[in-house]
């Protein structure tokens, strides 16, 4: 059985119950960084065998598929947040459905989801990036692509590129581009920026420095305020079926 753990993304209080369970079961837990996992663990009071998974590594997914094969109750965690989602495990829960292996998901912290929740802008629909490739052309040309979606752009990025990435949102899509950054999720240190490109581009430039992991939110320049759910709701409900099919009373037959 292959359990996706997810992890807390700074504030070691938001595991959950099933999460803590789910590493108190396994025989053995999958992780990015065994230091981070130790620590995370050793505040629950759990002991397991941990062993370093590494994504890209024939070998270690060869191992970890091994561990399932045997029956073995294995927990992949992250660093922090839900694996597969912009950090290492989606190769190995691929191997495991194809093979017909058990998977268990656990819902729990992410960064995207907590990010697109306190923002402000229309969430019901997004379009999510992950990390973006060095390349400034393929950059453009991601976010190009996203933009015509007229959708809320969600993506992370290092704290080192941060200030490159809003001057090349500022210079390629404008200026005025309603810009979201939050720092430090859940940690002591949080920080929500929000305004235009460039505005959040002078105040990261104020601080002396940037550190710690980072979630960007962008507003296509030419995106219209979506409805609220709610609103969505009522004009779908006032609106009558059409065509041919329809009946009478506007439902389809």
């Amino acid at each position: 059985m292959l359990t996706i753990v997810p992890t807390p993304l700074g504030n070691l209080d938001d595991m959950t119950a099933r999460a803590l369970a789910a590493l108190r079961d396994a025989d053995l837990v999958l992780c990015e960084d065994t230091r981070r996992t130790i620590k995370l663990m050793s505040h629950y009071g759990i002991s397991k065998k941990l062993i370093r998974y590494n994504e890209h590594s024939e070998r270690s997914l060869g191992e970890a598929a091994g561990f399932l094969r045997l029956g073995k109750k294995v927990a992949l965690v992250s660093d922090g947040g839900t694996p597969c989602i912009s950090d290492p495990g989606r190769r190995l829960v691929a191997l495991a459905r194809a093979e017909g292996l058990p998977v268990d998901t656990l819902p729990g912290p992410s960064a995207v989801i907590t990010a697109a929740a306190g923002s402000g802008f229309p969430a019901d629909s997004f379009v999510f990036l992950g990390f973006l490739p060095r390349s400034r052309g393929k950059v453009v040309k991601a976010l190009k692509a996203a933009f015509t979606l007229e959708k809320t752009v969600i993506l992370y990025e290092s704290p080192y590129r941060i200030k490159k990435f809003l001057e090349l949102v500022s210079a390629e899509f404008g200026p005025g581009t309603a810009t979201v950054v939050v720092r430090e999720l859940t940690k002591m240190h949080e920080e929500w920026l929000k305004g235009t490109a460039q505005e959040v581009l002078r105040k990261l430039e104020a601080a002396k420095e940037v550190r710690g992991e980072i979630t960007v939110l962008l507003r296509p320049p030419e995106a219209q305020e979506e409805p609220e759910p709610q609103e969505r709701r009522e004009q779908a409900e006032n609106e009558p079926a059409v065509g041919p099919a329809a009946g009478e009373d506007g439902f389809i037959m």
